[in-house]
């Protein structure tokens, strides 16, 4: 079942390889970003997504790697 992303988000490759590098850059705004500030939760949730995108490609691989 796909989530539906919303409006301004852009899609996210399908590409484990660019998904990882998309991961690291957003963990380094969450990491950079005040405590309880709006760009920390922003950050977070890209993080999320990502992460769930990834799970998504590694179950379809064959072997899965999850």
């Amino acid at each position: 079942m796909a989530t539906a992303r919303k409006s301004d988000e852009p899609a996210l490759p399908d590409n484990r390889d660019a998904l990882l590098v998309l991961h690291r850059a957003a963990r380094a705004r969450r990491d950079a970003a005040a405590l309880l500030s709006h760009e920390r939760a922003a950050a977070t949730e890209e993080i999320a997504r990502i992460e769930i995108h990834i799970a998504r490609i590694e179950r379809a691989m064959d072997p899965p790697l999850v």
